[in-house]
């Protein structure tokens, strides 16, 4: 079974792009989601993990708190003794920029059909 997640977060971590031993590129970086809000506000941490070329490009514009938008199947790995929630990536959208920084123009230019 597996958990979806979606929501809009804000980047806590510049993204890295590595390569496998196979040569499969994969760009990972932290999110940070809040959850409920007021006094009872938390946030959720996220280490996430996209696959393929459409997360390598987008990998300069995954800068330490820009806000993206998010789908993924949820997961948890274990470290040294703590847990940690993963999220691998099925979805990415830029939806702001990040805090004190203007827009950037971040949509391709669209292809028109004949």
């Amino acid at each position: 079974m597996s958990i979806i997640t979606t929501g809009v977060g804000r980047v806590g971590k510049d993204a890295v792009t590595r390569s496998t031993g196979g040569g499969d590129q994969v760009t990972g970086f932290s999110l940070a989601m809040d959850d409920g809000w007021g006094d009872k506000k938390t946030t959720l941490w996220f280490d996430c993990s996209g696959w393929g070329k459409r997360y390598v490009g987008a990998q300069p514009y995954l800068v330490k708190g820009a806000q993206v938008f998010v789908v993924g199947e949820q997961g948890e790995r274990e470290h040294e003794g703590r847990v940690y929630k993963t999220l691998r990536l099925t979805q990415l959208e830029l939806v702001g920029a990040k805090s004190g920084q203007s827009e950037r123009p971040r949509q391709a230019p669209s292809r028109q059909d004949h």
